[in-house]
């Protein structure tokens, strides 16, 4: 009976995809993220280790998924499971990575996801970076100091055959790999509309350089980098000034030679690009630009990095920003494996919400035989039939998606953009040693990179040098893509000659700037002169000022809000706030097992200053739950009930030392 279920599903597939032929030459031209995300139903990963995948298997794990809330899967390829012992003598048997025998697999799958109403993205590769065992020596990516070194590709789906990691800063050798990739995915490509995915970046950035890019630097710069490499990461000067002539050109090869042909590749393969340029060595606001979905992921970047990722998403006028979530949530790896909280992970999405995010990705679902849950993946929350999430899941997933609807409204709102610090962190080089992580361990990243305290009433939002040169100020505001700000403010240490030079002109126009402290120019060769110019033009303009508190007609948007996170979404029929409950402000890496557990009731009154009005509103967390409030046009205010009425977790409290501690309930033997 099973059989014939499988086989009737088929069927319904394929005529389903006949349907959807003309929709395999899609333009691109203005394609809008709803036509990416049908709803809001959270999404998951789903691994598939590399093994013999059937078809049985494939129907039994999206079905279990359809029926507990998921909207759709992103199928990511990784090594077989032996490689978790390090065995290399036995070989397991698999489909060959990207042969027609694998094809079939992938297109049966998206066509069981399309006749069960799911999503269907592909990562565009297996395992981390772009890479395999057919990219040549003279492609990979490579250090400066050694030209014998290339990065190795080795836990991937040709598991115990090694390869190399693509040249990410250069499009030949993307658009090669890019080829043979994209057509073994392309069949699976038609349809429904699919994303191809990119992770977040894992490609040694230390030296990294390409084919010609020492010649380019010179004739840029008009200096050699030769010279100074082998210092390359001292703080001592001149060393810091080139680092950062050396990371504003390697932020350009990466954004045009990889992200943008990423992009591109996508659309000619009729699918949309999605991406987390999370590690990139760039400018990260400009990086996410170039993508079709930006992607935040936690908790190994804190919810506050997602800021980031919205920021780029509204520059751009992009309604989605996803987020790889619940990765590694207790620690690396397998800490609490399979006995997750529905509470504790609660926790870290609706502090997501409050950051800007509005689609979820879990992390995730390992593929596993058709009636059995024994796979597990190590570096996530467990997503299957067993484990202590499984009940709880259909009602967690419609509690996200009910948010995640609401925050998909209309535009991100803020009165203040806020200049994204890059020349620091370009300049400052390696974070401090009880910051890093064995794949973490530069400034570039913006892992710790948070906005300033005092505005956080105000709810700003990031902005970059690119898109201040694409601002325009027009009536009294900035405006690019989905935003319009009131407010410039500006605190960091160094800022690029060329943006002090718009910064300064749009201060000039009348834009209120806030200027916190006088920037120094950064680079190896300075223009002295014209920089004190500049500044001093700046300075001059005819609303700039060194605190917030010398603008006195913008008004924070939201007073009284020191003790929880917010984000604010402005729609036609007025604004939507998502309050997230305090205890999900200020989550970093790892959640401690039962952080979320509470009983206490916290009450706060706020104020909402829009349209020139102040209005009173009174906010009241019961233990567990956050809030969703809408201010109507009329400045009526409601409150949408988003209440979470899965089981709370059993809890005690001892005295320790005259201090409540809380602890999870041990279970009964």
């Amino acid at each position: 009976m099973k059989k014939i279920l499988i086989s009737a599903i088929f069927l319904l597939t394929l005529m389903i995809s006949a349907n959807s032929q003309e929709k395999a030459s899609r333009t691109f031209s203005g394609l809008t993220s709803s036509h990416m995300y049908v709803d809001s139903r959270p999404w998951t990963r789903w691994w598939w280790f590399a093994s013999v995948i059937d078809k049985p298997s494939v129907a039994d794990n999206l079905g279990w998924l359809r029926d507990n809330g998921f909207g759709g899967v992103e199928i990511a390829w990784v090594y077989p499971l032996n490689r978790m012992k390090k065995d290399t003598v036995h070989y397991t048997p698999r489909q060959e990575w990207l042969s027609p025998e694998w094809s079939g697999m992938v297109v049966y799958a998206k066509h069981c996801a399309d006749s069960l109403g799911l999503g269907c993205d592909f990562t565009f590769g297996s395992l981390w970076p772009f890479g395999d065992t057919k990219v040549p020596f003279d492609e990979a990516t490579m250090n400066m100091t050694d030209p014998s070194w290339r990065q190795d590709i080795a836990a991937s789906w040709d598991y115990p055959k090694k390869g190399y990691v693509i040249d990410h800063l250069s499009r030949k050798s993307f658009f090669h790999y890019a080829e043979r990739t994209g057509n073994a995915l392309k069949p699976a490509l038609k349809g429904s509309l699919s994303g191809l995915f990119c992770d977040s970046w894992e490609v040694e950035t230390k030296f990294l350089s390409t084919p010609g890019f020492p010649e380019k630097f010179e004739n840029r710069y008009q200096y050699p980098l030769t010279s100074y490499r082998d210092s390359l990461y001292s703080n001592n000067e001149p060393y810091r000034s080139v680092r950062y002539d050396y990371m504003k050109l390697i932020s350009e090869y990466v954004i045009n030679e990889f992200y943008k042909p990423f992009t591109q590749k996508s659309h000619e393969l009729g699918a949309y690009s999605r991406a987390q340029c999370a590690g990139a060595p760039c400018d990260i606001i400009s990086s996410y630009a170039a993508v079709d979905i930006p992607e935040t992921e936690a908790l190994l970047y804190e919810p506050a990095y997602a800021n980031i990722v919205a920021s780029a998403a509204g520059l751009t006028g992009k309604k989605v920003v996803s987020s790889e979530t619940f990765t590694c949530l207790y620690g690396w790896p397998r800490i609490h494996h399979s006995e997750e909280q529905t509470a504790d992970l609660k926790l870290l999405a609706d502090a997501l919400f409050a950051n800007g995010v509005n689609q979820i990705i879990w992390h995730g679902k390992p593929f596993n035989p058709a009636g059995v849950d024994t796979v597990k993946f190590y570096a996530s929350v467990h997503v299957g039939k067993s484990g202590n999430l499984a009940k709880e899941i259909p009602d967690f997933n419609r509690y996200m998606e009910k948010v995640s609807s609401y925050m998909k409204m209309g535009v991100a709102f803020s009165e203040v953009a806020v200049y994204l610090p890059t020349e620091d962190k370009w300049i400052a080089g390696e974070l401090p040693v009880d910051k890093q992580f064995i794949w973490a361990w530069g400034e570039y990243e913006h892992r710790y990179t948070y906005l300033p305290d005092e505005l956080k009433a105000y709810r700003p939002l990031w902005i970059n040098g690119d898109f201040l040169n694409k601002a325009v100020y027009k009536n009294g505001r900035l405006q690019v893509g989905d935003f319009s700000f009131s407010l410039l403010y500006v605190d960091v240490k160094y800022m690029d000659v060329m943006v002090l030079e718009r910064v300064a002109e749009l201060a000039a126009q009348g834009l209120p700037v806030c200027l916190k402290q006088i920037p120094a120019e950064p680079g190896f060769h300075k223009s002295a002169e014209k920089y004190q110019k500049l500044v001093e033009k700046l300075q001059q303009g005819p609303h700039v000022r060194s605190s917030i508190s010398g603008f006195g007609n913008i008004s924070p948007l939201v007073t009284g809000t020191e003790k929880f996170d917010f984000w604010c979404r402005q729609s036609e029929d007025g604004l939507y706030f998502f309050f997230a409950n305090p205890r999900s402000q200020h989550l970093t890496f790892p959640l401690e097992y039962g952080q979320s557990l509470n009983d206490k009731t916290d009450r706060y009154s706020i104020e909402i200053n829009f349209r020139g009005k102040a209005i009173p509103v009174f906010l009241k967390f019961a233990p567990y739950q956050s809030l969703l409030l809408k201010l109507d046009n009329q400045d009526n205010v409601s409150m949408i009930d988003i209440t979470f009425t899965s089981k709370i977790p059993k809890y005690k409290v001892r005295v320790k030392n005259g201090k409540e501690k809380w602890e999870v309930e041990p279970k009964k033997k």
